[in-house]
């Protein structure tokens, strides 16, 4: 039956009222690229530890020597952290109940800002839940504007290779995100003139977490002067390992607080505890407290929590022997690896990536040293590149040279075999 001419057609809303709408289903959406990750040698599995002794752990009923801890400095079972954590446990209990601004803010929290401060050169800091939420809170009030106000016409620089959590920081705060190359100074500066009439941040990590390579901090620092950007420095990777009294990369680059104004860094891994904290110049960290969404709108870190890790900056400031240690056995890896014809990425840090190149290759050289009695994880895309799958091999205070040499001979056979079936 024809329409007549002038009955109107329905909208595509006044059909919705009358009939199913079909819609793809979310969950079985995200089965199917679950399956295309799997089919790719990519997909990601959850295994749980089920006891941890110094650099040894239980998986799967199996006793492997760890090389995959970022706790570098071996503090996470330290016996001054558990005494503190306990002690403060049994002081203010376990949860802290609250956001900071709303009674969360304990004494704790207050003397390991303090300490935070004093340690890393800066006027004041200020504790966020993680490294993530940290870098979200610090660009998002850097960067974000004021809701209802004319929108800032924001510049945000980083790295290639950024922590996923600096990049998702710029998307969701509405910055104009732009990267250069890998820790390229030029390339650095070609995108900072790329809006010169806009506010500027340049954020790149200190130690970057799959290469363990160190930023070119003084470099930057120097762009930074010249363009009137501000330099941002997720320094997860280098507090604790790097700079006098393990004060972090900057301290290592003999940057000043001036010309890096913001400073981020992270408690879990060379401190062994849990949490973040930026640190800056007074007005930046009061402007964090009343403009920054992931600290303003959360629970505050368990108080437990700071005081352990005060106990660990203390360790971390004047144990030099830790890092002094830890510096020997980095170079006992690489001396041992170019012995032995095992290609290393460019790192003078405990990270040690082993590239191998194709992801089902990297994944073969894990269980292979698993099954030798060694955790190494392959890290794979879409952490890394495609094609650049590696072994990130980590080295914490906690390892022996004889744990070193017995895990060189077993990567010489499993990255010769990784070779052989190219």
């Amino acid at each position: 039956m024809k329409r007549h001419p002038l009955t109107p057609t329905r909208s595509p809303a006044e059909k919705a009222v009358g009939e199913a709408v079909v819609r793809p289903d979310l969950i079985e959406r995200l089965a199917a690229r679950q399956a295309q990750r799997a089919r790719a040698a990519l997909l990601r599995r959850l295994r749980t530890v089920e006891s941890v002794d110094g650099a040894r752990i239980v998986l799967d009923g199996k006793v492997l020597l760890n090389f995959a801890s970022n706790d570098y400095l071996g503090l996470a079972q330290h016996p001054a952290l558990v005494e503190a954590l306990q002690r403060a446990a049994t002081q203010w209990g376990i949860g802290s109940t609250a956001a900071h601004l709303l009674g969360g803010h304990r004494e704790a929290h207050a003397a390991l800002e303090e300490k935070l401060a004093r340690w890393t050169g800066r006027e004041r800091a200020l504790l966020f839940s993680t490294g993530y939420m940290a870098n979200l809170g610090a660009m998002q009030a850097l960067l974000g504007g004021d809701p209802g106000a004319h929108p800032l016409q924001a510049l945000c620089v980083q790295d290639k290779l950024n922590h996923a959590s600096l990049i998702d920081a710029a998307r969701l705060c509405g910055a104009q995100l732009t990267r250069y190359v890998h820790a390229d100074v030029a390339s650095a500066g070609r995108q900072l003139a790329t809006q010169t009439d806009a506010v500027a941040l340049l954020a790149t990590d200190g130690v970057f977490s799959m290469d363990g390579d160190v930023a070119p901090l003084a470099g930057l620092a120097a762009l930074c002067k010249k363009q009137h950007a501000t330099l941002m420095v997720d320094d997860a990777h280098g507090i604790g390992v790097l700079g006098e009294e393990g004060a972090g990369s900057l301290s290592e680059a003999g940057v000043a607080a001036q010309h890096a104004p913001v400073l981020m860094a992270t408690l879990g891994k060379a401190l062994g505890v849990g949490g973040a904290f930026v640190a800056g110049s007074a007005a930046l960290i009061d402007g964090l407290v009343q403009f920054a969404r992931a600290h303003v709108y959360t629970t505050a870190l368990p108080p437990a929590l700071a005081a352990a890790a005060s106990a660990a900056v203390d360790i971390a400031r004047f144990e030099g022997w830790r890092r002094a240690k830890l510096a020997r056995l980095i170079a006992h890896f690489r001396h041992g690896a170019a012995e032995r014809g095992i290609d290393l990425m460019a790192s003078s840090t405990p990270i040690q990536p082993v590239l191998i190149g194709a992801s089902k290759a990297a994944l073969d050289a894990t269980l292979a040293l698993e099954g030798e009695g060694f955790f190494v994880p392959a890290i794979r895309p879409p952490t890394v590149a495609q094609g650049k799958a590696r072994l990130r091999v980590v080295l914490s205070a906690r390892h022996e040279e004889q744990d070193v040499e017995r895990l060189l001979n077993a990567l010489a056979r499993a990255v010769g075999r990784a070779r052989s079936e190219r």
